[in-house]
């Protein structure tokens, strides 16, 4: 193989940026390597992720556009000693596009490399990196004077996402409402059940809803089953249960549920999702990424919260599961996170804390399900509110054609090496 002159070092993390950041920057780069002007070899390191599944490295490796690609669990190694792992051109870049902005900085120092960072909120590091593309101009805004001038505003990379023109949901005559319960056991735990009810308590309102739930890589439909039976201790509270999950027909849905009160609800496998998420007309979702996800294909959504079951943190993973086996300390952090955390005037959905406002409706404290469902019902009906959350969100981000414009960012710091 011919020793590439210049190293395009990509940082990456979970399967979302893997999908929407850096596959269209890739596409991109690989229309310019056909010049024989610039000679550069495109490498990818993978860096930790509580959000990844484990798949990132397999899926990359599949597009074949890597001349090198590390996994995350050799991210360390990497920094301590990288030429274990390749030979590493004199010069080369580092591009943010996942994870850690930290990560990215640090690896293009170890390299002797400069340092691009994409910036879909806030560019953390704006001292230490040499180039900032920021999704839009609120982002410059939040950079420090004095290294503004580092800064170029690209627009947004998720806009650029391809949907299958092929996939349409609307036509079939009925709306679609997709939930997002979660990914971690700590929010399945809740979420399931309390999911499953507002389904049928929105079925039993109205026939011509249907629900799909996009599943998260870290998750099967074994968990369904699990978190809504009685070895889940939060199950008992709420009435829905599942019947079955079987495999459908549907060629755009991998499994359906059917509830125990003959609610379907359709799941994918496919991860992400967004051509299917795109057709839907509400997601009423948990707080966290998957907000920021929503927000970029500026989909409508309800957050919700529910509070009820803090006392129950024994059903949950990690330190609190711990501490939660034991009465007092559970009662203690009870009160505590009631009490002062949710009490503070604060946002828990992305969209809403990067615009410092209200923009999606969120529902943080002892909700009830059938509150939700009327909720969900009422929002359907009155389309000029759905729209309005849509242009909203459509507002926060930024314009099209941002692969482009990075991947010119990154060809005119080749040519300045």
């Amino acid at each position: 193989m011919k020793k590439k002159s210049v190293a395009v070092v990509i940082v990456s993390n979970g399967p979302g940026e893997l999908a929407t950041w850096v596959s269209p920057v890739v596409d991109e780069l690989n229309k310019i390597s056909n010049n024989d002007e610039f000679d550069f070899t495109l490498r990818l390191v993978l860096v930790p992720c509580p959000n990844a599944t484990g798949k990132e490295f397999v899926v990359a490796s599949s597009w074949n556009k890597f001349e090198l690609i590390t996994k995350s669990n050799s991210f360390w190694k990497l920094l301590i000693k990288p030429h274990s792992f390749a030979n590493w051109p004199k010069k080369g870049i580092v591009i943010f596009l996942g994870g850690d902005q930290f990560w990215s900085i640090l690896l293009a120092k170890r390299l002797g490399y400069i340092n691009i960072t994409y910036a879909e909120w806030i560019a953390r590091w704006p001292q230490w990196t040499n180039e900032i593309a920021a999704m839009n101009i609120k982002v410059k805004e939040l950079i420090p004077k004095r290294y503004k001038y580092k800064c170029q505003i690209i627009g947004d990379l998720m806009a650029d996402i391809k949907i299958k023109s092929e996939i349409s949901l609307k036509n079939k005559g009925k709306q679609y409402i997709a939930f997002l319960p979660g990914s971690k056991k700590a929010k399945l735990a809740i979420g399931i059940p309390f999911f499953l009810e507002i389904a049928d308590y929105i079925a039993e309102e109205n026939q011509k809803i249907n629900f799909i739930i996009p599943m998260a890589p870290t998750t099967d439909k074994s968990e369904y089953l699990f978190f809504q039976s009685e070895k889940n201790p939060i199950a008992k509270f709420y009435s829905s249960k599942i019947k079955t999950i079987k495999k459908t027909r549907n060629s755009n849905f991998d499994y359906v549920i059917e509830t125990s009160k003959n609610t379907k609800i359709y799941l994918i496998k496919k991860h992400p999702c967004y051509e299917i998420l795109k057709e839907c007309d509400l997601a009423i979702t948990t707080v966290g990424a998957n907000t920021a996800e929503l927000a970029a294909i500026s989909l409508p959504m309800l957050v919700v919260l529910p509070t009820q079951h803090l006392n129950m943190m024994n059903a949950w993973d990690g330190i609190f599961g711990v501490v939660g086996k034991i009465s007092f300390i559970n009662r203690l952090l009870t009160f505590m996170i009631r009490y002062f955390y949710l009490k503070k005037e604060k946002f828990f959905a992305w969209p809403n804390i990067k615009a410092r406002k209200m923009i999606v409706p969120e529902r943080i404290g002892n909700i009830s399900t059938r509150i939700i469902a009327k909720e969900a019902l009422f929002l359907l009906k009155n389309r000029d509110q759905l729209k309005n959350i849509s242009d909203n969100l459509h507002k926060e981000r930024g314009g099209k054609g941002a692969a482009e414009k990075l991947a010119s960012i990154i060809v005119n710091s080749i040519k300045k090496l």
